[in-house]
């Protein structure tokens, strides 16, 4: 298979567990179905840039950085969002006052093809998910924003 399919698998393996080494990578690699050595495991971490950072209960994992132009408007995420529940395609996030807007341009800078859209009020959004599959996703890469 590609670099590029096996280097698009390896993001959506970190984005959806906590992979601490690169032996664990490579091996969720293999258990995808990509025949790959450590070295070269090795060398797509360094081409894609990922960091490794401390998640909930101190595990230090493997991550995509975040654009330094998105890391202000993460800060504002983290400290103004209070709650977030789902019903349905539907996902509510509730905000302190005035700060729905701040929280929403994050969201919506980080184009999440799994995102319809998103409408920010003073201290709610209302994000429409194209499934409802992709809902519990969507959440967690809310709740790792708030980290």
């Amino acid at each position: 298979m590609s670099r590029q399919k096996r280097q698009e698998k390896l993001l959506e393996i970190i984005s959806e567990q906590a992979v601490e080494t690169q032996q664990a990578l490579t091996e969720a690699l293999r258990a995808a179905g990509f025949d790959v050595t450590q070295a070269t495991v090795s060398r797509d971490i360094q081409e894609l840039g990922l960091v490794k950072s401390s998640k909930a209960g101190g595990k230090s994992c493997y991550m995509k950085p975040l654009d330094p132009k998105l890391v202000k408007l993460k800060s504002l995420f983290h400290q103004s969002v209070i709650s977030i529940e789902s019903v349905n395609n539907l996902i509510v996030i509730k905000t302190i006052n005035a700060g729905a807007s701040s929280a929403c341009s994050l969201i919506d800078s980080l184009d999440l093809p799994e995102i319809m859209g998103s409408v920010a009020g003073d201290d709610t959004i209302l994000i429409v998910v194209r499934n409802e599959k992709f809902v519990k996703k969507v959440i967690k890469k809310f709740s790792d924003l708030r980290e």
